[in-house]
């Protein structure tokens, strides 16, 4: 599924790869002036909601965020499951909310419940459904409206405390801890705000996080200025630092799991649908994969069996030994796959949030957020 939001930053990207043309030109002028409109509003709605004039419902149990400033690629959906690893370690009952991007209906459903029962994901959507594969017996509830979606998971499961992914800009429903992601090979996304650039609110709106996770730290190229302009910026907001580790590789048509190095230096063709493909390949480059071809499809993008055929195609005419392709790909593409069984070995690669600083900060934000709750079901 491609947005407007992505076709205006493909064709700001091909702009920026040439020398401008007055179209160009022009076409950038239009985009300043609609970024320029959206500020005012966004700016209006922060303010309506600090001033009290709005107001945020609240749930009964504990919210913990994990949202962004900019348009998807933060890496997001391995922070959320990272975020629910750590509290179910405190003995608590998880729960996760999320709007279930690209799903079919916009009623609340339930995308994974205790039993270990999994909603199709164009029910629920793919990051949904990938939350429900990574975390078994963890209730995930999607909705746009996630008041209402907190609200029935609390109806239907005996829960401690809720993550909501992707809800920074969710002002509807009240947060008790917000951890907002920036990825640190692209900090505020271009620097403009949308439609301009990536960004969903001015940097500022950074103070009112609780702290900031910076995702990929270890492929920034000077994370110490990163920091020191999220210091101006957000003065005070404790920055935590993570990575993207490679943690499997696991058979996208069988149970098969292996070690990340079995790509060392074997030709591999990469197929991704995701908000941020130079990330996924940047990873496999560092685990000393040789890149044989890349074929990157729209963020979310629902894989037909013409496309799997062009992936082989492409895979076999680039000598790939392994077509290899993300975790939320494999979502998408697993049910295409099962209509042609073994035609091309297919891995897929898993990643985990691993904290490489602050993690004692971090522990102390969510024990602070959730109180004695960890401790009341504790024997």
């Amino acid at each position: 599924m491609t947005t407007p939001t992505k076709l205006t930053a493909r064709a700001l990207a091909a702009i920026d790869s040439r020398t401008p043309t007055l179209a160009d030109h022009l076409w950038r002028g239009i985009l300043t002036a609609a970024a320029a409109g959206y500020r005012v509003g966004v700016t209006a709605r922060r303010w309506s909601f600090d001033a009290g004039i709005r107001g945020a419902r609240r749930l009964a149990v504990p919210v913990v965020c994990v949202g962004n400033l900019t348009v998807g690629g933060t890496g997001k959906t391995p922070a959320t499951i990272a975020m629910v690893q750590r509290l179910k370690g405190q003995g608590l009952a998880v729960g996760v909310l999320l709007r279930g991007y690209g799903r079919e209906g916009g009623a609340v459903g339930v995308a994974a419940d205790l039993h270990g029962h999994i909603a199709p994901w164009p029910q629920v959507g793919d990051e949904a459904a990938l939350l429900a594969e990574r975390l078994p017996r963890v209730p995930v509830v999607v909705g746009a409206d996630r008041f209402r979606a907190g609200r029935e998971a609390l109806r239907r499961f005996p829960l401690d405390v809720l993550v909501l992914d992707d809800g920074f800009q969710h002002r509807q429903l009240h947060r008790d801890l917000d951890l907002v992601m920036v990825d640190a090979t692209d900090p505020l996304g271009g620097g403009h705000l949308l439609p301009r650039g990536r960004l969903r609110e001015p940097p500022s709106a950074l103070r009112s996080a609780g702290a900031l996770l910076l995702s990929r730290s270890d492929q920034a190229k000077d994370p110490a200025d990163i920091r020191r302009t999220l210091l101006r910026l957000a003065p005070g907001v404790p920055h935590i630092l993570t990575r993207h580790r490679p943690a499997r590789l696991t058979d996208l048509e069988g149970p098969g799991i292996h070690a990340p190095s079995l790509v060392r230096g074997r030709r591999t063709f990469l197929v991704s649908g995701i908000a941020r493909p130079a990330a996924f390949h940047a990873t496999m480059t560092a685990l000393g994969a040789t890149l044989a071809g890349t074929l990157p499809f729209p963020d979310h993008h629902p894989y037909s069996r013409a496309d799997l055929e062009r992936i082989i195609r492409e895979a076999e005419a680039a000598r790939a030994e392994w077509i290899v392709t993300t975790e939320k790909d494999a979502v998408r593409l697993r049910e295409v796959a099962a209509a042609l069984p073994g035609r091309y070995p297919f891995l897929v690669l898993g990643v985990d949030l691993e904290v490489t600083e602050g993690e004692a900060i971090l522990d102390a934000l969510l024990r602070r957020c959730v109180g004695d709750r960890g401790a009341e079901r504790s024997p």
